[in-house]
């Protein structure tokens, strides 16, 4: 009998201190961090940046970004796996949550168990851009000159598992045609070769190639959202749906996450956090600049974006698996 009721007054501590942790979220002398796996300045983590300052407020406390890249997003992701489920460190993570089951090999976490879903944030069109010099002016056009270059074209891309080198990979899988794929460490460098047309296609988020379409640097083809987006620079141009690849849909989305564990009544401090951040009206100016829309679905629920994290994994896996590519 004793050891019964050993193990109830161990049962009984743990939950007194879930709620003490549930009850003082957040600390008063310590920032609630969010984990960035890549590097500064690049979209993912101007995203966390901005959200960062819109948490504050709401959440009652200092918030600050950790930029800790590398591996396919897996190291900083494994950092928050790895942490204290006390709220105080969060992961901001992109649509490698889907692809790393796949792509990173001896992966040290598992996506869809070693998380609490906090809820998502938003969502961020791509565009599908060639050489300024290439035969090319139109998506037609386009396509018929990829036909005609089989085994001659190079595809660009910012890296092994970046959001570019999925949208390659979803390309190639619709076209039904292998490109020479190019790998870049970032899409500043890809940008600069396609501009200078050492390269031929590269498919990038929005962010990243608004300002040089604006600038007619490189010419741009098509969207990869189901419908045409309204922003003034890409509002002519078809989605590459109704140019004929039918079920075509890449968006680059951004969810927020925190290691399994965190108390739920910390978790549903965060979400309701989240909420009033992703309505806050200089956060919502921001993403708008960045041409990312704010997310205002229930996925904005983290039980819901675990669901959509799950689906994306099983259409992103077959196609990674086809490239036969991967992240050590």
């Amino acid at each position: 009998m004793k050891p019964l009721m050993t193990l109830a007054a161990m049962a009984a501590a743990l939950l007194a201190t879930a709620g003490v942790q549930a009850a003082d979220f957040p600390a008063k002398d310590k920032p609630v961090t969010i984990v960035v796996p890549f590097a500064a300045g690049g979209p993912t983590d101007r995203v966390a940046r901005d959200l960062a300052e819109a948490l504050r407020k709401p959440l009652g406390a200092t918030v600050v970004v950790d930029n800790a890249a590398g591996a396919g997003s897996s190291i900083g992701s494994n950092k928050v796996a790895k942490a204290a489920p006390d709220g105080h460190t969060l992961l901001l993570n992109h649509i490698a949550m889907a692809n790393m089951p796949t792509l990173v090999r001896n992966l040290p976490f598992k996506v869809e168990t070693d998380f609490e879903y906090l809820g998502m944030i938003n969502e961020v069109p791509m565009t599908l851009i060639g050489k300024p010099s290439l035969a090319a002016n139109n998506y037609k056009e386009l396509s018929a000159w990829i036909q005609q270059n089989k085994g001659k074209v190079n595809l660009g891309n910012a890296g092994v598992g970046s959001a570019s080198h999925l949208c390659g990979l979803l390309l190639q899988n619709a076209l039904q045609i292998d490109m020479t794929t190019v790998p870049y460490k970032g899409t500043a460098p890809a940008m600069t070769d396609l501009i200078g047309g050492q390269i031929d296609l590269l498919c990038d988020q929005t962010t990243n190639t608004t300002s040089q379409i604006e600038g007619k640097k490189v010419k741009a083809f098509a969207v990869t959202t189901s419908k045409r987006l309204s922003t003034p620079a890409l509002k002519d141009l078809p989605t590459l749906q109704e140019s004929g690849l039918k079920g075509f849909e890449v968006t680059i989305w951004h969810g927020l996450y925190a290691p399994k564990g965190t108390p739920a009544e910390v978790q549903a401090k965060i979400n309701g956090a989240l909420k009033a951040a992703l309505k806050d009206p200089e956060f919502l100016k921001k993403q708008e600049g960045l041409g990312a829309v704010v997310v205002t679905d229930k996925r904005v629920e983290g039980a819901e974006h675990k669901k959509f994290v799950a689906a994306e994994i099983a259409k992103w896996s077959p196609i990674i698996k086809a490239a036969g590519v991967y992240v050590d």
